[in-house]
């Protein structure tokens, strides 16, 4: 009977091996599903994210352009009303940054996925910070710097446009040396700083734990 039970014992651990090794064998082909998609879908995947993005600051009421009712290429003055209600502005660089550290990240968590499958994934999660920046608990969170006092909100243009820098930034630093990536957001930044005392780190700053003198300096005081 020992014996029996033994054997029926060997039998199921035999089975276990076998359907492990059925689950995890690669496919024929090589590739897994995702190797076998083209970049092309990848691109209608992230387009369907930024059409979400749109669609979603609508719904919360932010304007499709400035309400200005003028559409602007750049707009450089921080303080006016219509920074981040036009195309672009001093923060587009900060967006492009964004672009380089989501390369960084999903590089480091996936490798050896497919460049169009993060690119896809980079817009998702892009889009939905650009979502989330614009709901009131960020907003009000953005006004209690300085610089920011006046901000309501990106208009639905602006916000795909900072995406769409996002993306440049993420094409970037996949063609990119790494020394020059780095270099050109360190640039980026202490030009940007330079220019409007306020850039992506600064702003981070601000946003986890607003410094007084951080705002004493940006406004000059």
């Amino acid at each position: 009977m020992a014996h029996r039970i033994f054997d029926a014992a060997k039998g199921l651990s035999r089975f276990g091996r076998k359907r492990a090794a059925i689950l995890t064998a690669p496919h024929p082909s090589g590739m897994g599903w995702y190797e076998r998609i083209s970049l092309g879908v990848y691109l209608v995947v992230g387009l369907a994210f930024i059409a979400f993005q749109a669609l979603s600051l609508l719904a919360m009421g932010h304007p499709l352009i400035c309400t200005c009712g003028t559409i602007k290429l750049w707009v450089g003055a921080v303080s006016s009303p219509e920074n981040s209600q036009q195309l672009t502005d001093w923060y587009t660089y900060s967006h492009i940054i964004h672009g380089f550290i989501l390369y960084l990240l999903l590089w480091l968590m996936a490798p050896r996925t497919p460049f169009g499958l993060r690119l896809a994934l980079a817009i998702g999660l892009e889009s939905a910070w650009e979502v989330i920046e614009n709901t009131p608990i960020i907003m009000d969170r953005y006004r209690e710097s300085a610089l920011a006092q006046g901000y309501f909100g990106d208009s639905v243009v602006n916000s795909i446009v900072d995406t769409l820098a996002a993306v440049v930034g993420f094409v970037v630093a996949q063609k990119a040396p790494v020394w020059a990536t780095l270099a050109l957001a360190i640039a980026m930044e202490l030009f940007v700083g330079y220019a409007i005392h306020d850039n992506l780190t600064l702003n981070i700053i601000q946003l986890i734990h607003p410094s007084a003198a951080i705002s004493r300096w940006q406004t000059g005081q």
